[in-house]
């Protein structure tokens, strides 16, 4: 008889946002005439930028001729990409990162969750909570961890809060460990870290010869001088740290799929007899065996994001977004709520009112106000009483969902 993977059964309920849907689909189905707004899940609605499409279109009557037709390409991404990316996300921010460093992919959570496997399940692993439940389901898939308790917390992982107590900065774990998660922009307290916080967590890495997996997916909506938009930006970090970026939120790849890894060349782990291992091998190992790359189409796409009217058409969208998240954040404050994030990223995070708890207001505003958050408590126990909105939706909708939450909470 075959067995299934036993760590699976140790996952609460379903994922979160599979679940969010469940809800917003009974409710919709049973009130078929709530014109509902969804500012949940941090899908974006804006078209892709024209110089992207323009160089997809190009790309695609090159696969139409034999003389230019594509077949297999290279899993770790063309070199076109890959050297854009080099210059402009890394070496135009005086970062050493080299193309050959640098892996294209179908998305961040993808790799956040396949990176894994280059990992030993003996190594202790630290999370902020609240967190991307993606660092966390995938390590419970992998055996890493044991059940959860009442809280959602899992035993054998290292939660490290952030919450408003300590101004959303987590302290450095009191105890060794070997695999570290940060996300900055933070999905989803829409916090930043600055050049010190991470310059604590780089010696802290280095110290006890752990590996930071950094996501700066929303690194493109960093909008404050002075805050790192790569960890690379800190001194000792190609020793430490892996780092996750995608085209998704900054270009509106959600539906087209782009993304990658930067895997230093020289950034080691140990085998159990203490032989030290480079991991960028493992890692082009692992993808070169299991992925077959992202598309040679969808790849001339993300390289025009670099193009001069690639960047513009980019920072234009990223403005939308910003201003939307703005007008979230006064309009709620106008509410009388309590908000965070919003100005470096696309998401604003707010203390729900009263003592409710994140789904009692989950609900609240689905059944009042016909519109669609994400509770805190998804992300995490430090979560509870906390609720994301985001700002991937139009003006229009955006406007509406400020005065609704307005006439709920009067």
């Amino acid at each position: 008889m075959a067995l299934v993977n036993e760590n699976f059964l140790k996952l609460k309920a379903g994922y979160l946002f599979p679940e969010i849907g469940r809800r917003v689909s009974k409710y919709a189905a049973e009130n078929p005439d709530a014109k509902i707004i969804r500012l949940g899940i941090g899908d974006v609605t804006e078209p892709l930028p024209a110089a992207v499409t323009e160089a997809m279109h190009k790309a695609v009557d090159e696969m139409a001729t034999r003389a230019s037709f594509r077949g297999y390409g290279p899993e770790q991404g063309y070199d076109f990409l890959r050297n854009a990316i080099a210059q402009n996300d890394f070496q135009s921010r005086g970062c050493n990162v080299s193309a050959d460093e640098i892996f294209v992919s179908d998305g961040s959570k993808c790799d956040s969750g396949n990176i894994l496997e280059i990992f030993g399940n003996d190594n202790v692993v630290a999370v902020t909570d609240p967190v991307y439940p993606v660092y966390v389901d995938t390590n419970v898939m992998a055996g890493r961890t044991g059940d959860a308790d009442a809280a959602g917390r899992y035993a054998g992982l290292v939660y490290l809060p952030v919450t408003a107590e300590n101004g959303f900065v987590p302290a450095l774990p009191d105890r060794h460990v070997d695999l570290i998660y940060l996300c900055y922009p933070n999905n989803p307290t829409g916090t930043v870290a600055t050049r010190e916080t991470l310059q604590k967590w780089v010696d802290y890495a280095r110290a006890e010869k752990a590996i930071i997996f950094f996501d700066a997916a929303y690194e493109a909506f960093i909008t404050e001088p002075g805050v790192p938009h790569s960890i690379y930006e800190i001194e000792g970090a190609r020793e430490v740290a892996i780092e996750f970026r995608s085209f998704s939120k900054t270009a509106g790849f959600t539906g087209t799929r782009c993304a990658f890894t930067v895997v230093p060349k020289g950034l080691k782990a140990t085998t159990a007899s203490g032989e030290a291992v480079e991991l960028h091998g493992l890692w082009n190992r692992r993808q070169s065996t299991k992925f077959n790359g992202v598309p040679y189409v969808i790849q001339r796409g993300a390289e025009a994001v670099y193009s001069d009217a690639g960047k513009e058409q980019v920072r234009q969208l990223v403005s939308f977004y910003l201003e939307n998240a703005a007008i979230l954040s006064q309009g709620l404050r106008d509410a009388g709520l309590t908000v965070y994030g919003g100005v470096n990223a696309p998401y604003v995070w707010l203390k729900t009112p009263g003592n409710s708890t994140s789904w009692e207001f989950f609900d609240r505003l689905l059944s009042t106000a016909h519109l669609v958050g994400t509770p805190g408590s998804g992300f995490g126990a430090s979560g509870e009483g906390y609720f994301r909105l985001s700002a991937f939706n139009s003006r229009a909708n955006v406007e509406e969902a400020v005065r609704r939450i307005h006439t709920v909470l009067k």
